[in-house]
């Protein structure tokens, strides 16, 4: 066997595994609380985005249901290319008013946010301006103690 052999067969035996040391429970402990942290915060911020109010002018469940009735009268003599059209924004409606009826309760939400915020956003560097930024209202970064100064 040539020196250059050995030292391939050497290099392919396998190498002693390094053994980890365990987690503390402290760190195990910061990695839940960071988790737990984060949860709070992603669960309002995406409740905020999905309950944004829209621009434009706003439909109530009363104007939805009576534009629903004038598509019903339509369809009776619509063309099948409107007849399509129509029942496309049927449904829309429907999704919409069902949409409607099943509101967010935010105040759940809001608990866990100002739970973690702060903490949360000392941890990851965010600030004052960033959270407003991205809508979330004022007196519920004041409620976390999150302060314009920084």
């Amino acid at each position: 066997m040539t020196p250059r052999q050995s030292a391939a067969s050497k290099a392919t035996q396998a190498a002693p595994k390094r053994k980890r040391s365990p987690m503390s429970n402290e760190h195990k402990q910061a990695l839940a609380e960071g988790r737990e942290q984060g949860r709070g915060v992603r669960l309002y911020l995406e409740a905020l985005e999905k309950n944004r109010p829209k621009r434009g002018r706003k439909r109530t469940p009363d104007s939805i249901a009576r534009r629903l009735v004038g598509i019903e009268e339509r369809l009776l003599d619509a063309d099948p290319l409107s007849r399509l059209h129509l029942i496309q924004e049927r449904i829309n409606l429907q999704n919409e008013l069902e949409t409607l009826k099943a509101k967010t309760d935010l105040t759940e939400l809001e608990k866990g946010f100002i739970a973690a915020a702060k903490t949360y956003g000392e941890r990851k560097g965010i600030t004052h301006a960033a959270w407003r930024a991205l809508g979330v209202p004022a007196d519920v970064l004041r409620k976390a103690g999150i302060g314009r100064g920084v």
